[in-house]
């Protein structure tokens, strides 16, 4: 059993979004939807023998990538990412903040998107289809699954969570 979506959107994923100035009742979804499909909403915070960790399963490459080669070039931005880790842990064990710090591990997720220079999308937030397409495309270099499964997962767990506070 993963974790209640009503809460991870209300006590993680909505106060992350505001704090980056970012948020929008499509990022917000599609975070949801991407921990859905990723790691059923933290069901598994490492899947077998994958480097990928956390409920988005961020691999240690890709969170390196996101510092060094987005985070770096935008540095108010950069800060307050940084903010949102551990202040001790971060500097010892990096990685370990995408499994152990929500906040952080939400943040990280959102840059793996806008890295691509597109923007977050701008549609209507509760569509699946839509949602899914843009995870497909944007998340992974090479996808980790299909919009089909993206919908499944995101109607079986995230879907009737909206609008709460």
């Amino acid at each position: 059993m993963g974790i209640c979506a009503k809460e991870l959107r209300t006590l993680v994923i909505r106060p992350t979004l505001k704090h980056l100035n970012l948020w929008s009742e499509a990022a917000e979804n599609l975070l949801l939807g991407t921990a859905a499909q990723e790691s059923g909403l933290g069901e598994h915070l490492k899947i077998g023998d994958h480097r990928a960790l956390g409920i988005y399963q961020i691999t240690p490459r890709m969170h390196r990538n996101i510092w060094d080669n987005f985070l770096a070039t935008q540095p108010e931005l950069a800060s307050k990412v940084r903010g949102l880790a551990s202040q001790h842990e971060f500097l010892n064990h990096p990685h370990a903040e995408l499994a152990t710090n929500l906040s952080y591990a939400t943040a990280i997720a959102l840059m793996v998107y806008l890295r691509r220079g597109k923007g977050l999308p701008a549609y209507s937030a509760d569509d699946p289809e839509r949602l899914g397409r843009y995870w497909h495309n944007n998340f992974h270099s090479k996808p980790q699954g299909t919009v089909e499964e993206f919908v499944i997962h995101y109607n079986a767990l995230v879907r009737d969570t909206a609008n709460t506070d």
